[in-house]
């Protein structure tokens, strides 16, 4: 994609319209795509890295990364999104991609918790993560823990 701008973020280095670009993507996806209302704002995004993929300010793709202990004891990587307009790119498994190469790299280590939806069980276990049999609704959409090492 031409344009195409990757960026890795700590909540005070986001700018404004940055951040107003990555939480109306997420609402667009989960509130409004997935019809589930549910408090996006949860006090995390402070603990969080935050990396996206925009193209002329529009957020395309999107996770939050977190350092161990703050979600789980483990590292983990929430909010993961791809837009209607970056569905069918590959960036979905570049952000995964570049997600885990920031926990590795940054992060030092490889251990990783998740909360997947289960629609996407087969996507992340492409990049290793293997379901835990702990299994949930949250927000009325049913997840599954997985776990990468």
């Amino acid at each position: 994609m031409d344009s195409l701008v990757w960026k890795i973020k700590t909540f005070d280095e986001i700018g404004t319209a940055e951040l107003y670009a990555i939480i109306k993507a997420r609402i667009d996806v989960f509130v409004v795509e997935q019809d589930c209302p549910y408090p996006d704002l949860d006090n995390y995004d402070q603990a969080a890295l935050h990396l996206w993929a925009e193209k002329d300010g529009e957020v395309l793709s999107y996770c939050r990364i977190f350092d161990r202990g703050v979600k789980y004891p483990e590292t983990s990587i929430g909010r993961v999104i791809t837009t209607e307009k970056g569905r069918g790119t590959g960036l979905g498994k570049q952000l995964i991609r570049y997600a885990l190469e920031i926990i590795e790299n940054r992060l030092r280590t490889a251990e990783v918790r998740i909360s997947a939806q289960d629609y996407l069980l087969r996507f992340y276990s492409g990049f290793g993560f293997q379901d835990t049999g702990k299994k949930y609704l949250e927000d009325n959409i049913p997840h599954t823990e997985m776990y990468r090492n």
